[in-house]
């Protein structure tokens, strides 16, 4: 089902923010930021609203004027601003979907964490059937029963099926919502174009050894304590439907692709937002998960998530390039690893002013140009790193390896190295830094070798190849610009693509 535009209007009463990196330029007729990243000139009449959001901050603002409501939608659709709907107690209309296969202790904590709405289990033809029959009995659950196994995305297809609510919630049989959750998510459906809403889902066992430590800094399932607007490019690219909130009326009938085991997750999310659907994280609404906590079985599933990529790059072309650099940026970045920093900043020097011409009919000065190319060469650093250590990880184990010989090679490990380091100062883990980044140089190879595997496999070297943006005066690059041509401009693209908008980890 296609989002119905004419019904997208914002209710007057729902709060929006600006979101923490949307910044304002030329007193308010300038905006960077969004999902994904862009700029855009802002109409000169919504400025003293723009500036009413501003001063509120955090706290919000329900504008209740026209202007102020189409001012907070179209900050809403472009990921500028967040909702702030306040929590809401229930009965709520929903009903708990929990795809199952044996392990009837971790079913029965699940269905006894979800609350007082109707639960239904599918059984996704467990060897044993008796355990899980008897959990779902104790708790007053509906129970179907596949007759043989056909995974995640067919069991939560069943369930919708016998979904008669107006939101329905995939919860996974190793996950436990914590109290209030329901109260948190339901009322982001205020907006109309919502359709879904994912919690924050956190690790959480009694053991205590290194990995242990290591996931409840980094659990694959854990998308961070900021909320944002889901969207392939943007900070966050996807959502796990390990625990997710859906309005039943936006989604077709069966929308899980039943052909893929792993994956069918990112699918189906990619697919609401092409169909004009918004998808928001909420991480006031929390979800324990039980990790995998054995070495080969955590690296073994990091492996699995890898192999996705293929079957994804095919239903979703060019989504899953591992880096979009832009060409400017790989020239600064290659002069500056091999020890040129001059002619590096006469690069970045002649780009800014490029750029600033292209954005010459924006009201802003030099400093938008000088500031986009900054923030681009940065990103574009810290995601040449990243498929360095994952979708590239043999030449990123040969950088490491040949740091020491070579000026390149230990750019190259830098650019890997940085971003964990920095990630283990912001977070301040239970985990000494050189354990952390073992650790989590380990992860990613383990999730680049199933990247690897899965295009060898499909003789499809798409999720492995780069998607170098080139200048506006190579036609093709023309080309795209001129279809983006509009009020709202989407001048360039320079932030690169933030490592989490691609595949769970």
């Amino acid at each position: 089902m296609s989002a119905p535009k004419d019904r997208f209007r914002l209710p007057a009463g729902l709060p929006v923010a600006l979101a923490r990196d949307t910044s304002l330029w030329s007193g308010g007729r300038v905006a960077t930021g969004g999902a994904p990243w862009k700029v855009v000139r802002l109409a000169d009449a919504a400025r003293p609203h723009l500036a009413a959001l501003r001063r509120a901050g955090r706290s919000g603002l329900a504008d209740p004027s026209p202007l102020g409501r189409a001012l907070a939608r179209r900050l809403l659709d472009l990921g500028m601003a967040d909702p702030l709907p306040a929590p809401r107690p229930g009965p709520h209309d929903v009903t708990v979907v929990i795809p199952a296969y044996e392990r009837a202790d971790e079913l029965e904590r699940s269905v006894a964490a979800v609350g007082d709405v109707p639960v239904v289990v599918v059984d996704d033809a467990s060897p044993d059937p008796g355990p899980l029959r008897r959990v779902a009995e104790a708790h007053g659950a509906r129970l179907v029963r596949h007759s043989r196994n056909r995974g995640p995305a067919a069991a939560r297809n069943t369930g919708l099926r016998l979904v008669e609510t107006r939101f329905a919630a995939f919860v996974d049989s190793d996950c436990r919502p914590m109290a209030g959750w329901l109260d948190v998510l339901v009322p982001h459906f205020d907006d109309p174009r919502v359709a879904a809403v994912a919690p924050r889902i956190v690790p959480m066992s009694d053991d205590t050894g290194l990995l242990a430590r290591y996931e409840t800094a980094r659990s694959a399932l854990d998308m961070g304590l900021r909320p944002a607007l889901v969207r392939p490019g943007g900070r966050l690219g996807f959502v796990p439907t390990a625990t997710l909130l859906i309005r039943v009326a936006a989604v077709p009938d069966d929308p899980f692709d039943e052909d893929l085991r792993l994956g069918e997750d990112v699918d189906f999310v990619w697919r609401l937002g092409d169909r004009g659907w918004n998808v928001r994280y909420e991480p006031a609404a929390r979800v324990a998960h039980t990790p995998r906590l054995r070495p080969a079985a955590w690296a073994r599933r990091r492996h699995e998530y890898g192999t996705s990529a293929a079957d994804l790059a095919r239903r979703h072309p060019g989504r899953l390039a591992p880096a979009r650099p832009s060409l400017w940026n790989l020239a600064v970045l290659g002069l500056l690893a091999r020890g040129r920093p001059g002619a590096a900043a006469g690069v970045a020097g002649v780009a800014a002013a490029l750029l600033a011409r292209r954005l010459s009919r924006l009201p802003a000065d030099w400093s938008l140009a000088a500031a986009i190319v900054g923030k681009g060469v940065t990103a574009d650093a810290a995601a040449l790193g990243h498929a360095l250590r994952r979708e590239w990880w043999p030449l990123g184990l040969v950088a490491l390896a040949a740091s020491r010989r070579s000026r390149v090679a230990r750019a190259a490990a830098a650019a890997m190295l940085a971003p964990i380091a920095l990630e283990w100062l912001r977070q301040r883990p239970v985990v000494d830094p050189v354990r952390y980044t073992v650790l989590r140089l380990a992860e990613d190879v383990a999730y680049g070798s199933g990247v690897t595997a899965a295009s060898a496999r499909a003789r499809s070297a798409a999720p492995l190849l780069p998607d170098v943006r080139f200048p506006e005066s190579f036609p093709a690059a023309a080309e795209r610009a001129r279809k983006a041509a509009g009020r709202w401009i989407a001048a360039v693209r320079p932030a690169g693509r933030d490592p989490r908008s691609r595949l769970p980890r």
